[in-house]
């Protein structure tokens, strides 16, 4: 499928939901689903940037990368444009920053079944208001991705997990540009990458044990939460220090929404899908942060 056939499948009429691999959620149940398109249109090692369908899974997507040594800053799991819809940044945020940063330009078919281009294939090329960074995290409620223009990064030559008793904090601030910090109240991990003897000079220096990898995470619930607050946390969790996202055995409390933020949604949710047919009743507000 490419991307006019997609655009005329999403139509302008009726509500229509858009189904990937289903691990983030999946399609809203009882509407007419369609899914977008796949593969990889073309890759350029040499400027660090990839096209792919939105319905390519990111592990097909990680395996073309890892031949010429570079990868994105997209979770492992699920398609593309599941991972950009939902936006949520994997364990690697601290150092390979948030994932609206990896979408460059999108191609996606707007609630009047029209294909829009927002972004560029470069920054340089981007101006004006920056849709890219409003799509990400949407899900689906103002348009379905169907094509990503995205920024790879080098995929590091020697990557390995640490665990100290060390304060995270401390550790934040010692160490050079760790990939990832977690703290669970009592250990300290640390995910470092780069030239094997380089890392495991610095794990020397700072007193770091190598361990398999980082630990479980609780899934009760996915805090939001200011970094400097992690240090107040209590009960069973691990959090992602430098960052503030916190894993908790404890659902997440209720997000406190003010009314202007609220008044903004509405009134994209009426500029992009006035008739509220693109994923019917999903409400991003109300959604786990």
């Amino acid at each position: 499928m490419d991307l006019e056939e997609f655009a005329a499948a999403v139509g302008a009429d009726d509500p229509v939901t858009i189904a990937g691999a289903g691990t983030r959620g999946g399609a809203v149940p009882g509407v007419r689903q369609v899914s977008a398109p796949r593969d990889i249109a073309w890759l350029r090692a040499e400027e660090m940037t990839v096209c792919v369908g939105a319905g390519t899974p990111v592990a097909e997507l990680d395996e073309a990368l890892m031949e010429v040594g570079q990868c994105v800053a997209i979770t492992s799991t699920g398609t593309v444009g599941g991972a950009l819809a939902v936006g949520r940044s994997g364990l690697r945020r601290l150092g390979y920053g948030p994932v609206r940063d990896t979408l460059l330009q999108a191609r996606y078919v707007s609630a009047a079944g029209d294909v829009v281009q927002a972004g560029g294939p470069t920054v340089k090329n981007v101006s004006g208001f920056d849709l890219c960074r409003l799509l990400v995290g949407s899900h689906g409620t103002l348009g379905f991705l169907g094509e990503v223009i995205l920024r790879t990064r080098p995929r590091a030559r020697f990557e390995q997990w640490y665990a100290t008793t060390a304060d995270p904090h401390d550790m934040l601030n010692r160490l050079y540009r760790p990939t990832s910090l977690l703290w669970d109240g009592a250990t300290t991990w640390a995910l470092l990458e780069g030239n094997a003897v380089d890392v495991e000079a610095a794990a020397r220096r700072h007193g770091l044990d190598a361990v398999s990898g980082p630990p479980e995470l609780p899934t009760g619930g996915r805090w939001s939460i200011a970094p400097s607050e992690v240090g107040s946390l209590a009960g069973r969790f691990v959090a992602e220090v430098g960052v503030g996202v916190v894993h908790h055995v404890d659902a997440a409390p209720p997000r406190p929404v003010g009314d202007g933020v609220r008044q903004l949604h509405r009134r994209l949710k009426a500029n992009f899908d006035p008739t509220g047919r693109l994923n019917p009743g999903v409400d991003v507000l109300a959604l786990p942060r």
